[in-house]
């Protein structure tokens, strides 16, 4: 794949292995002339064809090569298959990790707030997944749901005195979003936000002053 790409020179020495990843994530580090590669082992039984796309895309990244679109399209439809998306999920539910302090702050208890909003916006039919406050703070992300886990963080700058209930209830019913509406396949990728997403995300009553005080708290 490295003289496909059409990498000048000799090639290095690779040292290749599958890596336990708690997802589909592969890395390549180059320290003199061996290229050290982990692979993802959600790869272990992929066709050819995607190891291949796999390898061309990490050493396009090392060299700042382009990829050619038909292996980028191959690893595609590979990472989006439906079989795929299951076997990242229990590999996610084993490795990771879950990085939450729990789901009461120190101004805001996010247990409360999850009742509240589904009573109030899903007639309390929704999933309650585990709930926690990140232990790191987030420079952009507010918040995130992780499937895999059945985990929704919330990013603890949101936890402060400064910051109204109402806030930190529109960043959670983000998240109670996308535990409704799972991620699925589309033209571009794995779409998160469609348009039915959006428009029940509209239904939140604080959503434009919130999206006010967020704006000016970034």
């Amino acid at each position: 794949m490295y003289t496909r790409l059409g990498c000048q020179g000799r090639p290095p020495h690779f040292v290749v292995e599958l890596y336990p990843y708690a997802n589909l994530a592969h890395t390549i580090r180059l320290r003199e002339d061996v290229a050290h590669v982990r692979l993802s082992d959600v790869l272990r039984e992929a066709p050819l064809e995607v190891l291949e796309a796999a390898a061309t895309i990490l050493l396009a990244r090392l060299y700042r090569r382009r990829p050619p679109r038909d292996q980028l399209e191959a690893y595609r439809n590979f990472a989006l298959a439906r079989g795929t998306r299951r076997r990242v999920l229990r590999v996610r539910r084993k490795r990771a990790r879950r990085g939450a302090t729990g789901e009461r702050g120190k101004f805001h208890d996010l247990a409360h707030l999850f009742a509240r909003l589904n009573r109030q916006y899903f007639s309390g039919r929704l999933h309650r997944p585990l709930l926690g406050w990140s232990t790191r703070a987030w420079r952009a992300q507010l918040g995130c749901f992780d499937p895999g886990l059945d985990q929704i963080l919330i990013n603890p700058r949101l936890d402060r005195a400064e910051v109204p209930a109402f806030v930190v209830e529109y960043v959670l019913f983000h998240e109670m979003l996308h535990v409704k509406h799972p991620l699925r396949a589309a033209s571009c990728g794995l779409q998160a936000h469609s348009a039915e997403f959006r428009r029940e995300e509209k239904r939140f009553l604080e959503c434009e002053r919130a999206r006010r005080f967020l704006m000016r708290l970034r």
